[in-house]
């Protein structure tokens, strides 16, 4: 299995940069811009917090950083989790926790993918590491890289 190490860096134009450092060399994606931290960010606020294994967890133990990768079932439910993150940061970030696990359920049943167990705490403890990382990223000056 091999390990890397992430870093983010932000672009001036209309992308930002996940670099995979990895021993036999880097892997360099384009995260469009969004306002918010890169979805890609967000999955490190999902996975590091909840240690879940999803995309950044398969990208650092060796599989290429792909738009699609081969289903996995946690990495699927970690995704969809990421997303309800992201709708509710693109809205202010205010949802009510409920609202956000109810949301959770909604878009996992829609896609046949079993939810993560996770708790009203979780939410709470995901959403305060998605804000502090986009309070890092949005003081972040251009050019830059953030090491997760």
């Amino acid at each position: 299995m091999s390990t890397a190490h992430i870093t983010f860096t932000k672009g001036a134009g209309k992308f930002d940069q996940m670099t995979v450092h990895r021993a036999d060399g880097d892997e360099v994606v384009a995260c469009p811009k969004q306002r918010i931290i890169p979805h890609d960010m967000a999955h490190y606020a999902v996975e590091h917090t909840l240690g879940r294994r999803g995309f950044l967890s398969r990208v650092r133990e060796g599989e290429v950083a792909a738009f699609r990768m081969q289903p996995d079932a946690e990495s699927d439910a970690v995704e969809r989790l990421v997303e309800v993150f992201q709708g509710d940061a693109w809205s202010g970030g205010t949802s009510a926790p409920q609202d956000l696990l109810d949301l959770y359920h909604v878009t996992c049943a829609a896609r046949a993918c079993q939810p993560l167990a996770v708790t009203l705490a979780d939410l709470a403890a995901v959403r305060a590491a998605f804000q502090a990382l986009d309070a890092q990223w949005q003081a972040l000056p251009v050019g830059l890289p953030l090491a997760l």
